[in-house]
């Protein structure tokens, strides 16, 4: 069994990077035989220097959980039962193949969840996964979080996954919307010890603003906070525009001759006054001012929005405002600005600007006629697709990790829509609200029986770190890259006994050759430096030896391996982010697009908006995160929702007051989409005219299997939204900034 660290008896210690959130903590977790007897955060970590909160130190928890699935489960009779793996593959051949001969593949929907971006597996298999299904019809957690973000790195550098990250430990000034790290651990930006970093900004003489309709956790922690109603960030940021161009503060620095669209954007925004923004942002012209003067003053600033800025009407809108502060202000690619990371398994280009750049909108949904964005479809656009009848209508699902039920618009919509469906596969470790309804659910195994290697959210960290984890515990079932293979060939209609190595050799001489292509190495010499590792193994040294640290099979010596890692259990770090542009622009030009046509259109809407904004007196719903909470299966552990209930309603006491509203009581809130009946929580932390609910919560649906969800129920935040408001330009769903009605409830 793996071990890094032994002791007396059958006690040992392991080195883990917490697989729970995007913070990528490093972990000792510390086993007696097959138990974990307690997991402490890794002090010799060089990333995230011993921080662990309260989601790392129950991960034995998680792996311990009898609710947690282990054997695969197949519908039989209506009941879900335990079956072999065997049983259930065959099932999965049978039943999507009789769904593809009557309807087609179109008739396929897929979704996928953000745990997938957790786990090594996923990294290299979803992908020939989405390939097998042959559908369009693809939904992720993309559309309920960050496409906006998507869309414009996309169009503004050409690739839609270089995110802009905040420099954190180099910045001298930090300008925070719709975010709240000290909750999350950060998003869309790895730093381990996210709380720890914004307590150290002080020590140097950095500053940090808080722009939200809660003062948060992060916000307490901050040099000044600003209330901003809900939704209305795109007009301030685009306040902060005009004030730059009107002060004559741009400076866009060393970028200059690669940036252009600069006085079409001035028009843009000229309406966008600070004195124009104030009544509707709440907040007043001389503060919008001097923030803007704070942004370009500093010797390095960042601008950083977040969830609450993507989750809004004006998601991409409010993103590209943020994209154009940080790029007029010179502070885009620079230490202590923003910046895009430089993963030791990537490569960092050398040749001249350019590339295809990037398009939306090269199919359409079926139903509303929604465009295609990043290959997928709006999550808000599901229940449609699977209730309209016709060619193409959803009638068969494969989710994985992901709960559309509780996550997505149109809560009610989807429970029926799901149980309606011909055919529907899980890959899920919980019978949940939405994997209830399956004909089969395939267990992925507990992270500590996984290889660990973050892939994906180094591409998001602020330094260049690499470490690889062995496994903590054997298997108890195949390995998540085998039922990853073994899925593909019975969607490929080979059948639910083909050998999973029919996968893993694809996959691999795929990888070889596109190394021996690119980079002129023999490709003898590529095999014999991974012969003998498994698939998932060979799959990541080929990676890691590629990427622009690594060893190139000996070409670069001293370079980075599967191997050399080995030897390092706490981890590698190779420095922060460094300067990649302007040799990293993808776009046709060759330069950063400010006033690309989509963004120049999607400005009308702001514009409209703008002209005839919502009522003021009307209430306008948020949600929010907590430090114990990511997706709704963390509320099957017990420690992680112990003590008062979270599921309540936040609302600032004067609105409490004219509704007759006692902290505690049960209140009614209704919207458009749907109405629930919560707690409330009166809270000075809330502005007025704003209440918050927490997303991913009402566990009392019949026939789930999540004993400690049950009990802590609560109410889903996903039946107040629904499809009729969306951010067009991206498909991202409307989560933020929803009008509802508070009441006393009858």
């Amino acid at each position: 069994m793996p071990s890094n660290e032994n002791s007396v008896s059958d006690r040992r210690t392991q080195y883990r990077t917490c697989p729970l959130c995007e913070a990528t903590c490093g972990l000792a977790v510390e086993v007696e035989g097959e138990k974990v007897i307690r997991v402490r955060g890794d002090k010799d970590d060089p990333f995230s220097r011993g921080f662990i909160c309260p989601k790392g130190a129950n991960l034995g928890e998680l792996h311990h959980d009898p609710d947690r699935l282990r054997t695969p489960l197949v519908r039989r009779d209506g009941e879900l039962v335990e079956a072999t793996w065997d049983e259930a593959f065959e099932a999965i051949a049978a039943g999507m193949g009789r769904v593809f001969e009557t309807h087609g593949r179109e008739s396929l929907g897929l979704m996928l969840g953000n745990p997938i971006t957790h786990h090594l597996a996923p990294a290299f298999y979803v992908a020939p996964v989405v390939r097998a299904c042959g559908t369009r019809q693809i939904y992720s957690a993309s559309t309920v979080d960050q496409m906006p973000q998507h869309v414009v790195s996309g169009l503004l550098w050409g690739d839609p996954n270089a995110f802009p990250i905040p420099d954190i430990d180099r910045t001298d000034h930090l300008l925070m919307l719709g975010a709240n790290p000290m909750a999350s651990n950060g998003s869309l930006m790895t730093a381990p010890d996210l709380p720890g970093r914004i307590k150290d900004m002080p020590k140097r003489g950095a500053r940090l603003v808080v722009v939200d309709p809660r003062k948060t956790e992060t916000a307490e922690r901050a040099d000044e906070h600003l209330f901003i109603r809900p939704g209305t960030d795109v007009f301030w940021l685009a306040a902060l525009v005009t004030t730059l161009f009107e002060e004559e503060l741009v400076d866009i620095g060393r970028l200059e001759p690669w940036v252009e669209g600069v006085e079409e954007v001035r028009g843009l925004v000229a309406p966008f006054t600070a004195e124009n923004v104030a009544d509707v942002c709440g907040i007043d012209a001389e503060t919008t001012r001097r923030q803007a003067r704070a942004l370009a003053g500093a010797a390095a600033a960042a601008v950083y929005g977040r969830i609450g800025n993507h989750t809004v009407e004006f998601g991409t809108a409010t993103s590209w405002m943020a994209a154009i502060l940080n790029i007029l202000t010179g502070n885009f690619d620079r230490p202590g600005g923003v910046m895009t990371s430089s993963p030791v398994a990537g490569r960092i280009e050398d040749g001249e600007p350019g590339g295809k750049g990037y398009r939306t909108g090269r199919w359409a949904s079926r139903v509303k006629g929604h465009p295609e964005v990043n290959g997928e479809f709006p999550a808000a656009s599901l229940a449609d697709e699977m209730e309209t009848e016709g060619p193409g209508q959803i009638r068969a699902a494969l989710t994985i990790a992901t709960n559309p039920v509780r996550s997505y618009p149109n809560s009610e919509r989807l429970d029926r829509a799901f149980a309606k469906l011909d055919f529907h596969v899980a890959f899920d470790i919980y019978v949940n609200e939405t994997t209830r309804h399956a004909d089969v659910i395939l267990p992925a195994p507990s992270a500590l029986e996984e290889e660990c290697y973050e892939l994906t959210f180094m591409g998001n960290a602020i330094r260049s770190f690499a470490k690889y984890d062995e496994p903590v515990f054997e298997s108890e079932g195949p390995t998540e890259a085998d039922i990853f293979a073994r899925l593909i060939l019975a969607l490929r209609g080979e059948g639910g006994t083909a050998d999973a190595n029919l996968i893993h050799n694809e996959m691999i001489e795929h990888a070889v050759g596109r190394i021996a292509d690119s980079d002129g190495i023999d490709r003898e010499t590529i095999l014999k430096a991974i012969d003998g590792m498994p698939p998932i193994k060979k799959l990541l040294d080929l990676k890691l030896r590629s990427g622009w640290r690594g060893d190139l099979f000996g070409s670069r010596p001293g370079g980075i391996s599967l191997e050399k890692l080995a030897k390092h259990p706490h981890g590698v770090d190779l420095g922060p982010m460094v300067e990649r542009y302007p040799n990293r622009l993808k776009t046709e030009s060759g330069k950063i697009d400010l006033a690309s046509p989509l963004l120049v259109g999607d400005w009308e809407r702001v514009q409209e908006r703008f002209a005839a904004p919502n009522a003021a007196e009307q209430l306008l719903l948020i949600g929010r995160r907590h430090v114990r909470s990511n997706n709704s299966w963390m509320h099957n552990i017990g420690p992680l929702i112990s003590g008062r209930s979270r599921c309540t309603l936040l609302m600032n006491p004067e609105d409490a007051a004219e509704r007759r509203l006692d902290d505690g009581a049960t209140t009614q809130i209704k919207s458009r989409g749907g109405a629930l009946e919560v707690e409330v929580e009166v809270s000075p932390s809330m502005m007025k005219g704003v209440v918050s609910l927490p997303h991913g919560w009402g566990h009392d649906a019949p026939g789930i299997r999540m004993g400690v969800a049950q009990a802590n129920a609560g109410v889903p935040s996903n039946v107040l939204t629904d499809d009729r408001v969306i951010d067009t330009a991206s498909g991202n769903a409307v989560l933020n900034g929803i009008p509802v009605e508070v009441a006393a409830s009858a």
